[in-house]
């Protein structure tokens, strides 16, 4: 940790929406300071997350009815920047993204004790302090305000929380946003020891939600790629569904509890046919793209629960920091990258040969 702070920094700035041209690596970025009720983190680690390359991107505008992966390295001809972010509102450029963050607190502002400094923390991706805790209003963490993708950043106090742990910097980097977000699943839809079917199971938030769902006592079916059947079966998973199988025949219909999904797309209406009479479904992602037709008389008639989950109650994220200390989950690191060579690890991250996270570290 450094003894007097450095004017400029290293960190990657988003000059706006498109390819990886956007993204520039400078090391003359003026270091923050924390306001009232804020800390200052010097940044150790910080991992790459699908909402990294959406807000790049412009996914999240209505003007787009694609997945994420073909617009991913490139962009997209057009798009709708008023209401490219999570907050459907613009993005302000330039923007330092990274939703993850692991660090070091090493200044404070007004109102928050000078006993934080040193602490080793990580920060909520989802943040609720900016918009004063208003239910279902929340900022993204590297969207609506700077993140991760620096060598210093700042974060409210409140959603900083302390963690005690000898995991790596890489390895607890990996937790703020997949594991929230599949956290806040399992949470959103009251899972408890039933049968479970996770889509997207290799990536961060499907592997987590894999280990999250075991800890909760479900069983476990992971929906991947048969290439990595055998590393989620050592996660947890009791069965494996290869992506490209048709569900009900697979699985049979009305054979599952709850759905954690995040891929959406064309295949999303099969979700339901394998759902049972009043079964939860809880979406948090779309990758394979956000449009679908489902018929509804599926939906009424079985008495189904849809559950779109993005905010986060305030449990979720001191709860994952408990399962850390306890020792109760492991992060799967997949590789890592200096954060200069941040665009190698995006595409590394889009050709989705991996299993689990794939992290950005940061020099001291």
């Amino acid at each position: 940790m450094p003894r007097s702070l450095p004017d400029t920094m290293h960190a990657v700035l988003l000059t706006g929406l498109g390819g990886f041209d956007n993204l520039e690596y400078r090391t003359d970025v003026p270091t923050p300071r924390p306001k009232a009720g804020e800390v200052l983190i010097q940044v150790r680690a910080s991992a790459v997350n699908n909402t990294d390359i959406n807000t790049r991107i412009g996914w999240y505008s209505k003007s787009i009815d694609s997945d994420t992966g073909s617009g991913g390295a490139a962009g997209f001809d057009k798009v709708d920047s008023s209401d490219a972010s999570w907050s459907g509102a613009s993005l302000k450029f330039p923007r330092i993204q990274g939703a993850d963050c692991c660090g070091y607190v090493v200044a404070v502002g007004d109102g928050v004790s000078a006993g934080r400094i040193g602490e080793r923390v990580l920060v909520s991706s989802i943040l609720r302090t900016y918009v004063d805790y208003r239910p279902f209003e929340c900022w993204t963490f590297g969207s609506e305000c700077d993140g991760g993708f620096a060598q210093f950043t700042v974060a409210p106090s409140r959603e900083t929380l302390k963690v005690d742990s000898d995991w790596s910097d890489a390895e607890l980097a990996s937790i703020p946003c997949s594991y929230s977000t599949a956290e806040n699943m399992l949470h959103r839809v009251k899972l408890g020891a039933e049968v479970v079917l996770i889509t997207g199971a290799s990536g961060g938030v499907g592997s987590a939600a894999v280990q999250l769902a075991k800890r909760r006592g479900a069983t476990v079916i992971a929906q991947t790629s048969a290439s990595k059947a055998s590393a989620l079966r050592a996660l947890g998973a009791d069965r494996i569904v290869d992506r490209k199988e048709d569900l009900a025949s697979a699985l049979g219909e009305q054979s599952v509890d709850v759905v954690i999904d995040v891929v959406g797309g064309e295949q999303w209406p099969e979700l339901l046919k394998v759902l049972r009479l009043g079964g939860r479904c809880a979406i948090a992602g779309a990758i394979a793209g956000p449009i679908s037709r489902i018929d509804l008389r599926t939906l009424y008639l079985k008495d189904l629960t849809l559950m779109g989950c993005t905010f986060q109650d305030e449990a979720v994220f001191p709860n994952l920091i408990s399962y850390i200390e306890k020792g109760e989950i492991r992060p799967l690191i997949a590789k890592t990258f200096p954060l200069n060579d941040i665009r190698l690890a995006q595409e590394e991250f889009l050709n989705k040969g991996h299993l689990g996270k794939i992290v950005l570290t940061h020099p001291e």
